[in-house]
């Protein structure tokens, strides 16, 4: 029944890549389970349609911070029974399940797992099949490599919960074959992971995770001293999506409003609005709508702008196509942002030029060999909007570091000056030079590899051992 060269296959992933996240359907014959499903539930339901299955369950690991569930809908629709760890509050029915309880999927049974550390009441579920684990879903617990960061619900539980997130993993790990499946939710590319390398494997067994996973190869007190020392700065809507999860999501809307001409965007603009220019960011640097701004339509889209944006801001957005709008609209109310006002095309699906009769903005795109003759200049200012982490593992000597989730409220402390805004691979700069532009600075945007910087000669210094 299992197909042991990876996901057993009676299991289907549903990737949500711009978050870092899979949500995942259990099948037994034609009855059927969902583990953490996104928001966006048409997906889910889609799987289950394609299977003829029937939902029976909807479980959640934990109440999530970087999306927002759509358990709650999902099981208003089908009529499923919500499982949610004990010890958790919400507004809505639920089953809440303790540890060592057992749900029966046809010939399969699904074993509660208490797996504290990324939340208190974090719950893993393993499958298991004549008795005999086979998979288990760990949620933002045990991770591909690494483990789910525990700092999430404030410093003063931090300690604990690194403490607790150790031992929960050597305990899942201590009840699971060497051949069952680990399936986590978070952990590629998702800022719910801690801070170290996940594995490079797209899934992976318990036997890979005893060799690869520093939870399960170092000792409490050392392991829990690099979770704790590598956490950096996570988004700040998170703060925002988890009681929006307590209280229980409706489905979204994926409507988009009616389309708008380049004065009414441009008029936006000026009056401080937020209107997201979601087009390549070479093409958006060539030219723009004065006072846009730039978050390309790919995956770190969700992440920096959900950051970066002022919660419940009125936003618009610009795209090449209805395609491209509404792939952005479905990805924002993922984690809740849907206060969507307007949207414009560039000569896409209506066939209009947006830049008549409007005032268009550009600035040069290089990559690291075209800041090299300038470096150390005065009035060439470098500012790496990276994260912290990223800073201390190596920057530019000349550079001053404003991470980009600050930069909206700390442009006034860079120097006056020519600004060179680099990241590691461009996105980043990318949206901040176009914050620059927009408070009136004299820009050059670094879309370029950080190893870029190594190749052009410039001078990079470390703050680590």
């Amino acid at each position: 029944m299992w197909d042991r060269s990876g996901v057993p296959a009676d299991i289907a992933t549903i990737e949500t890549p711009e978050l870092g996240d899979r949500s995942y359907a259990i099948f037994s014959g034609t009855d059927a389970v969902v583990v953490d499903p996104q928001r966006d539930i048409d997906r889910v339901l889609a799987v289950l349609s394609d299977r003829g299955a029937r939902l029976s369950h909807v479980l959640e690991t934990h109440i999530h911070n970087d999306y927002v569930s759509g358990g709650p809908e999902l099981c208003r629709i089908t009529g499923a029974t919500l499982v949610i760890p004990a010890g958790e509050s919400v507004a809505y029915a639920r089953r809440a399940i303790t540890d060592g309880e057992r749900m029966q999927l046809g010939d399969l049974t699904l074993l509660a797992r208490h797996t504290p550390g990324h939340t208190p009441t974090h719950m893993s579920y393993v499958l298991e099949e004549e008795d005999r684990p086979v998979a288990a879903f760990t949620g933002g617990s045990m991770l591909l490599g690494s483990v789910g960061r525990t700092d999430l619900l404030g410093p003063w539980l931090t300690d604990r919960l690194s403490h607790l997130q150790h031992r929960s993993a050597r305990r899942l790990s201590g009840e699971l074959p060497d051949d069952a499946a680990i399936l986590p939710t978070h952990g590629f590319g998702s800022l719910c992971s801690a801070g170290f390398p996940v594995g490079a494997a797209d899934t992976a067994d318990a036997r890979h995770q005893r060799a690869e996973n520093p939870a399960l190869l170092m000792d409490e007190d050392a392991f829990v001293a690099r979770l704790v020392a590598g956490l950096d700065a996570f988004p700040r809507y998170y703060a925002y999506v988890a009681p929006r999860n307590r209280e229980g999501a409706r489905g979204p809307d994926l409507g988009l409003p009616p389309l708008s001409d380049a004065r009414e965007l441009t008029e936006r603009a000026r009056a401080g609005e937020w209107v997201i220019d979601l087009r390549e960011r070479r093409a958006f640097a060539a030219r723009h709508l004065v006072g846009t701004l730039a978050f390309e339509l790919s995956d770190p889209l969700t992440t920096y702008l959900g950051w970066l944006l002022p919660w419940g801001s009125p936003l618009s957005l610009i795209g090449r196509s209805m395609d491209d709008l509404a792939a952005a609209r479905r990805a924002l109310v993922r984690i809740g942002i849907e206060k969507i006002v307007a949207c414009g095309l560039f000569d896409g699906d209506a066939g209009e030029d947006l830049w008549t009769g409007v005032a268009t903005g550009s600035y040069p795109v290089v990559g690291f060999s075209g800041l090299k003759p300038y470096e150390g200049d005065p009035g060439e200012v470098v500012v790496d909007v990276r994260l912290l982490g990223e800073w201390r593992a190596g920057h530019l000597a000349h550079a001053m570091h404003i991470p980009l989730h600050e930069l909206p409220d700390r442009i006034d402390e860079i120097p006056a000056g020519r600004v060179w805004a680099h990241c590691a691979a461009g996105y980043r700069a990318s949206a901040a030079g176009s914050l620059l532009a927009r408070a009136g600075r004299d820009v050059m945007v670094v879309s370029d590899e950080f190893s870029g910087a190594v190749a052009a000669g410039l001078d990079i210094v470390s703050e680590c051992d």
